[in-house]
């Protein structure tokens, strides 16, 4: 029995639009990283909950050369990976434009809108590409055991056929537990000024963020598998998740808090839920 490895798809082959695509995301990562360098240097306040956005955001960079990699290799979960890194990428970096107090820089403004037009271009490239489409068919690879030998090859799923919108809702259910925690750690700085009962708020927050990870990949593993209870389920994970992170934003992070982490996370509660319904 031997073991050989499926060929690799041919670069030749990849159609002009996917050598656009990946220049394209190649330069909104380096913009990501160059805006959040402008926000950080114009900002008022240098703090805790500041370091911590501008990492979350600049995190945004890694996903964007994460999903070149997924392009090059023709993946079909390019295009709802690259619609939920655009659109969070756009108000990861927003919500730290705005000052608590006065009107943003200029360097800062002018960076962002240069910034979303990356990131629309991104999503109409993955959704309105004709050839883009026709490429960005592959799935993932797996062992495979036969006759042959033992082989590393591309395998569909197992699981029934799926739409592209119950894939953007998998992927922008993905985004519950890290938009969660973004707020979580950001109010640690102010447990001093709401005292005991404020940490052990944060301790609930951050074991809530943590358990709706496992219970979102829970549910849409049932939910890509056609199973009708799962969008029940979906619906009071999500419901769960806004009754705890935006009263505890406003409470621990003000109003100002409730909108840089709150908006985000309601925006991929609405993506979520308009996917599946889309798919049904």
């Amino acid at each position: 029995m031997t073991a050989t490895r499926a060929a690799a798809p041919d670069p030749v082959r990849r159609p002009p639009a996917v050598r656009a695509l990946v220049v394209l995301l190649v330069v909104t990562a380096a913009a990501t990283v160059a805006v959040e360098a402008l926000n950080w240097w114009y900002a008022e306040e240098q703090g805790f909950g500041l370091a911590v956005r501008t990492g979350w955001a600049m995190l945004r960079a890694l996903g964007f050369l994460i999903l070149v990699w997924h392009v090059r290799r023709g993946r079909a979960g390019a295009k709802p990976f690259g619609l939920i890194l655009a659109v969070t990428t756009v108000f990861a970096v927003g919500r730290l434009l705005v000052p608590r107090d006065g009107l943003p820089a200029l360097p800062g403004v002018l960076g962002f809108a240069g910034l979303a037009a990356l990131c629309a271009a991104v999503v109409l490239l993955l959704y309105r590409s004709p050839a883009l489409g026709d490429y960005l068919v592959r799935h993932p690879g797996r062992l495979v055991v036969d006759r042959k030998g033992i082989s590393w090859q591309e395998a569909a799923p197992r699981r029934p056929q799926v739409t592209g919108w119950l894939l953007t809702a998998r992927v922008a259910a993905f985004t519950y537990a890290p938009l969660m925690l973004v707020p979580c750690l950001v109010s640690i700085g102010a447990i001093p000024d709401h005292g005991p009962l404020a940490l052990s708020a944060v301790v609930l927050w951050f074991l809530v963020a943590v358990g709706v990870s496992y219970a979102v990949l829970l549910a849409t593993f049932f939910l890509l598998r056609g199973r009708r209870w799962a969008g029940g389920l979906m619906w009071g994970i999500t419901a769960l998740v806004l009754l705890v992170d935006l009263p505890l934003c406003w409470w621990l992070l003000g109003g100002d808090g409730l909108i840089r982490d709150g908006a985000p996370l309601v925006v991929a509660a609405a993506l979520t839920h308009y996917s599946i319904g889309r798919a049904r």
